[in-house]
Order: structure tokens, then sequence, then C-alpha cells
């Protein structure tokens, strides 16, 4: 039995996921965390983020945005990259992925999470029973909050590395 802490792929980004052939494996729903996981904290949607919501709904992949975040700022991101969000989730309970598939009409099988945190973004994607990607954050600045999960998030990597 895997940790449920350890994702089940890795990347340095989440623009270098092949959601092409994800979509081939029946992928049909993306969930994905904002801040350093498509952009720095705090930043609006760019027009890289923009190019894959974009190819994904070209796919025929829906999104659906999952943050801890207040809606002012999952709001503006959202609207400008025309998909539907969850603000506030409470990460790592499961319940707003289990919301987030129903928004998009899929299930466990058929979801994706991405994201740039262990203990929140993929813990919760596992208790949901989604299969979880991580991501390398994009920006090391970060709140002093999450620079100490990082501590912790290191030490899983280091086993998780060692699993694989």
């Amino acid at each position: 039995m895997k940790c449920i802490l350890y994702p089940d792929a890795y990347f340095a980004s989440a623009y270098q996921i092949d959601f092409d052939s994800l979509y081939q494996k029946g992928c049909r729903g993306v969930i994905f965390d904002i801040d350093n996981t498509l952009v720095p904290h705090g930043a609006p949607a760019d027009e890289r983020a923009l190019a894959l919501f974009t190819h994904l709904k070209e796919l025929g992949i829906c999104c659906v945005l999952l943050s801890n975040n207040k809606e002012p700022r999952v709001k503006m991101f959202a609207e400008k990259a025309g998909v539907r969000y969850i603000f506030k989730a409470k990460k790592p309970m499961p319940k707003n992925y289990r919301q987030a598939m129903a928004l998009m009409q899929t299930d466990c099988n058929s979801t994706v999470f991405v994201g740039d945190q262990i203990f929140t973004d993929i813990a919760g994607a596992k208790l949901a029973g989604i299969h979880s990607i991580l991501v390398e954050p994009m920006d090391p600045k970060e709140e002093i909050q999450i620079v100490l999960k990082r501590y912790l998030e290191k030490i899983v990597l280091f086993f998780y590395r060692r699993s694989i």
C-alpha cells in the first residue's frame, strides 16, 4: 500500500504534463490548484495558463480550479481562464474534490488532480480517490506557513523518490 502523501506522478511543471496522453487513457476532468501550480502566488492567469486551458477544452477535458484562497483571488483567475472554481476548499478535506468532479460530471477514474503541495493538494486528492500529480512550486516566495511545510515535504519526497 502506498503512502497517502505520495503522488501518483511527479513533474517539474504543470506545463510538462502530457494531457493528450491522459485523455487517451480516459481522463475527462482535471482539477487544478492555482498558486505555485499554474502561476506564481497571487499572479493572474498568464498566456501560458490560458493556452493550457484552451488546449484542454479542445481535447474535451473539463477543468475546475480548487483553491483554499478567498473568492476574489480564485474568481479573477477562473473568469480569465474560462473555467469553474471552488474557493475556500478546505483542502485536504475530500468534500470539495468530490464537488469538483460533480461540476465536471466525472468520477475518480476519469479525473486527475494537479497541485504543488503534498499536505493539502496531494493528500486531499488521495483521500478523494483521485489520481494525483505533484508539480514543483513555481516561485520560492511563499507565506511562512507554507515555507515551514516545505521542509516536511522534502522528507516525504526523499522517501517517495526512494520508493519509485
